[in-house]
Parts: C-alpha cells; sequence; structure tokens
C-alpha cells in the first residue's frame, strides 16, 4: 500500500466509529481527503479499559530531534505481514501488544515501471470504499523525556497482491479488517498476545465494494477515465 487514504465524515465512518465504541460526536475525528505518510491521522485502540480514538503519528518509528519526537529516517508508515514473527523487527512488539484501527473510506495506490534502471509512477489509481475501511494498525507510544507528554505512532499492516486489484498495484494490499463476528474486538484486545489465531487476517483479502479510479496525480486527484467496481470477496 502506498502512503495515502483518506476518510470522510460519512455515515458509513460512524457507523464504524460506534461499532467500535467510539462516539465521534465526543471524539474529534481527523478528517481528510488526503492522507500522506509523516500525517497526523486518528487511530482506535485499547488503553487497557476503555476503547480511545486518538492522534497518531503515520510513521512507526520516530526519534527525538530538536526537543519534539520527528518520524525516523527508516520509512515505516508500512510494516509488511513477513516481517511480524521477526523479533527485531519495528512490527513484532506491536503486533503482539499494540494494535489498533484506523479508519477510512478509501486510499491510494501507485504503480511503478523501471525505465533506465530508474524507478517511475506509471499509474496512480484511488480506491473508495461504499462502506467504510477498518485497517489492520500497529502503534507505539513515545515519551517526551522532560515534559512526559506521551505521542502515539502508527503503521497500516501490508499483505501480499490481492488479485483483484493487481492490474492496479502488484506489490502489495492493505490489512482490511473484517467487521463481522468478534474480529474487530480481538483485534484491539491488548490481552491476547498469542497472535496465531490472527493468521486468517493476514491473507490478502477485499472486505467491502471498491471503485477503482485512474487519477492524473495524488496532488490533484482529477479523474482519467471511468472507473471500475471490484467487488468484496
Amino acid at each position: 500500500m502506498c502512503g495515502r487514504f483518506n476518510i470522510s465524515d460519512s455515515p458509513a465512518v460512524q457507523q464504524l466509529l460506534l461499532r467500535l465504541g467510539i462516539d465521534s460526536h465526543n471524539w474529534p475525528v481527523r478528517f481528510n481527503d488526503f492522507h500522506r505518510a509523516c500525517n497526523t491521522i486518528s487511530i482506535v485502540r485499547h488503553d487497557g479499559q476503555n476503547t480511545v480514538l486518538e492522534d497518531a503519528t503515520w510513521w512507526l518509528l520516530l526519534e527525538f530531534k530538536d526537543d519534539r519526537f520527528k518520524p525516523s529516517r527508516y520509512t515505516s508508515f508500512n510494516t509488511r505481514y513477513d516481517k511480524l514473527d521477526v523479533p527485531r523487527s519495528a512490527g513484532y512488539r506491536p503486533f503482539r501488544q499494540s494494535r489498533c484501527v484506523i479508519p477510512a473510506s478509501g486510499f491510494g495506490e501507485t504503480e511503478y515501471e523501471t525505465v533506465n534502471g530508474k524507478k517511475k509512477p506509471m499509474r496512480y489509481t484511488n480506491f473508495n470504499a461504499k462502506e467504510a475501511i477498518a485497517f489492520g494498525g500497529l502503534y507505539r507510544q513515545w515519551q517526551h523525556p522532560l515534559s512526559g507528554e506521551i505521542v502515539n505512532s502508527c503503521s497500516i499492516i501490508t499483505l501480499p497482491p490481492h488479485p483483484k486489484l493487481n492490474p492496479y498495484h502488484s506489490k502489495a494490499s492493505p490489512l482490511m479488517l473484517p467487521q463481522e463476528g468478534p474480529w474487530l474486538e480481538q483485534w484491539l484486545d491488548p490481552e491476547i498476545r498469542e497472535v496465531e489465531q490472527f493468521a486468517p487476517l493476514l491473507q490478502p483479502a477485499i472486505r467491502q465494494d471498491l471503485e477503482a479510479q485512474i487519477i492524473n496525480k495524488p496532488s490533484e486527484r482529477l479523474a482519467i477515465g471511468r472507473s471500475t467496481t471490484i467487488l468484496a470477496d
């Protein structure tokens, strides 16, 4: 998954937040039609007592510099599924101790091609869901050494490419959590550290119908041609 997604103040998003135990009228949500990596976004996590919605930097690894936390030089807005069980990887401990849900309305992907040994963008596609998306994410907390302030960082887990998305993006697909059954509650439960039960979630799956729209570039998002409906699995 590339480093952009959108979240709108829609009935579908409101319904997802209520499903997670969040009343968005009491908890401010960072709605945005173009969140990019390193932005401050909204995550839903469990603090040990309640489900809460909080701000987080969309970049899992932070470093303390100039009296504040900033994104590390190591790219970490995504966490690859095949790194989750590597003990020294950035996502190993959060996968077992600090999972979160990142609500969204859609996401964007960029397909690259190699020309004269250099990787260049070939196609930009936006995928908008008719229902809200619950991305499976990880978070970490960082404490300011002087003020004691706690800040959150996060990443979205990426899976192998999905066959239905392969014509648009052949590298990876995001983890979209099922919203039926107990999966969301289990994903947020910090007491669940035996993560083998989440193995079925680490297979690429499309949980909601998506509208795929090729665009000119992410900063403008002007449609090129007609959109295509991609049905849920």
